[in-house]
């Protein structure tokens, strides 16, 4: 079982497929108990009391080469075994390292298209603002243009008044000089 390594060489072992290594490990750890007695209609009450040999009993190590290959087979045991632990352990590291990465692009990811569509929100804050303006400014130009149309409104309602008002005292001169009366005499009467 034990092979010699020559200098300079790297010792490889070759591990075997993980379901045969656990079935191996599962049929050692069990121990071996025989089927109880037959029981007697008088023993049926009694119990019986089994107990589990340890899993790591001392070993008696004597200079026999069966002792020694039993040792050497502990420590072949005990090499695997801990071979697979690390290997189990690898394993689970790197799936917790791939479940962080992607986690951590996902986030990247997140905040890339928050960040997108806070800036075309602000974009679109910025016209809307760009628009109002111009809307203001087109209702300062149309309330301008009112206030000029106004301004002309009355400007002719005022010389209308003061031609009217001219004529008016022109008429009256003119009734003075010929001593007659206007046929209409204040209009409401």
């Amino acid at each position: 079982m034990a092979e010699e390594v020559k200098k300079g060489e790297v010792e490889t072992t070759t591990a075997p497929p993980l379901a045969v290594v656990a079935a191996k490990a599962e049929s050692e750890e069990k121990s071996v108990v025989p089927p109880p007695p037959e029981k007697k209609p008088e023993e049926s009450k009694a119990l019986a009391i089994v107990e589990k040999a340890p899993d790591h009993a001392p070993k008696k190590i004597s200079g026999g080469s069966h002792d020694r290959d039993i040792a050497l087979a502990e420590v072949e045991k005990e090499k695997r075994l801990s071979f697979i632990r690390a290997w189990e352990e690898s394993e689970k590291t790197k799936a917790e390292n791939k479940a962080q990465k992607k986690l951590s692009a996902i986030v990247a990811w997140e905040n890339s298209k928050k960040a997108a569509l806070e800036a075309k929100l602000r974009n679109i804050e910025e016209q809307l603002e760009k628009k109002k303006a111009e809307y203001a400014e087109k209702m300062k130009n149309k309330v301008a243009l009112l206030h000029k149309e106004a301004e002309e409104k009355r400007a002719i309602v005022e010389a209308k008044r003061g031609e009217e008002r001219l004529k008016a005292e022109e008429t009256a001169a003119k009734f003075r000089a010929t001593g007659q009366t206007p046929k209409k005499y204040l209009g409401c009467f």
